[in-house]
């Protein structure tokens, strides 16, 4: 890449940077979940957001598709839903006589799937092919799904009744599980504060096409040999841990990569820093890896809590590249 092409991204970069803004203002304390938004969508991927309700997941997940100038549905996910619910189906046309598929909530740009693990595993699944595949099979035939296409899901936590666990499948093709907390008093002050505020009227300067363009530039963001080893010791080291019964795989790897392309093209760079792997690691890897028994008793402390020290644990003795 040269320099002359990179610096033809300034103005998107600018523009991703006054969504983030905006949002702040609107949803207080939200830049890093943002961020990691931005950076599922020019990755390629898709983001789960969880907390227990009233963190405002769900006011986050529309301000963020408020404020990009592509197509956004949302599914409210309830247990009596069914796949056709959310892929389309197909009805008999009566004026032609014949079948005709009549597109599902999927066929979106940006789909918000509200409370995804209140809903049983056979309608979680029918997202599983539009994520990973970018299209879906109804009648035999297979619809494309619009380009760009991002999955921001919200559930709550999985001890809270009225909930179906994410089958590990599903759950893999999320690039960052983001784990929303309570506010600190400055915070709830600043949310009561900004209810009084008018809603600003939004420039959508970020639409598909350019997204589909961010995309590209990505990709061709560099990473050096030291880089891409850093990574792959990253996730090679979640198989060898003695408290992580199950590492992250593969796929992980190229994710992780793609991710911190991404990190490093929006803080206005064209090359990967191990700041870029180390700031993605906690979200991108905790629903990555499942931990023995023994580490909850050894550590103390809630799940969460736990998974990231032992994320932060990994990270500090894989040799960081000079």
């Amino acid at each position: 890449m040269t320099e002359t092409e990179f610096v033809d991204m300034t103005d998107l970069r600018n523009a991703i940077r006054k969504i983030e803004a905006a949002i702040g203002k609107r949803v207080i304390g939200s830049e890093r979940v943002v961020r990691f938004m931005f950076i599922a969508l020019l990755s390629n991927n898709h983001v789960l957001l969880e907390g227990v309700p009233g963190l405002a997941k769900t006011m986050l997940a529309s301000e963020f598709s408020r404020h990009l100038c592509m197509d956004f549905k949302r599914i409210q996910f309830t247990p009596d839903m069914l796949p056709t619910d959310v892929t389309g189906t197909m009805i008999f046309n009566l004026e032609s006589k014949k079948l005709e598929f009549r597109r599902g909530p999927i066929f979106a740009n940006v789909l918000l799937a509200d409370e995804i693990n209140r809903t049983p595993a056979k309608v979680q699944s029918a997202l599983l092919e539009g994520m990973e595949e970018k299209k879906v099979s109804v009648g035999g035939e297979d619809y494309p799904l619009p380009e760009p296409f991002l999955v921001i899901a919200t559930q709550n936590p999985i001890e809270q009744e009225g909930t179906f666990p994410l089958a590990e499948a599903l759950m893999d093709r999320f690039l960052f599980r983001y784990i929303l907390t309570y506010p600190s008093r400055e915070e709830e002050l600043g949310i009561l504060r900004s209810l009084s505020l008018p809603e600003e009227e939004i420039e959508n300067d970020i639409d598909g096409n350019k997204i589909l363009e961010l995309r590209r530039e990505v990709s061709k963001i560099y990473a050096s040999e030291e880089i891409i080893t850093y990574i792959v010791d990253i996730i090679r080291a979640t198989r060898s841990n003695d408290l992580i019964m199950v590492g992250a795989s593969p796929r992980t790897t190229a994710k992780y990569l793609m991710a911190s392309k991404a990190n490093a093209m929006l803080n206005g760079r064209d090359f990967v820093i191990p700041e870029d792997i180390r700031f993605l690691a906690r979200a991108l890897l905790n629903h990555r890896i499942m931990l023995r028994p023994e580490a909850l008793l050894e550590n103390g402390g809630d799940a969460y809590s736990v998974v990231n020290r032992v994320i932060d644990r990994v990270i500090s003795q894989v040799e960081t590249p000079k």
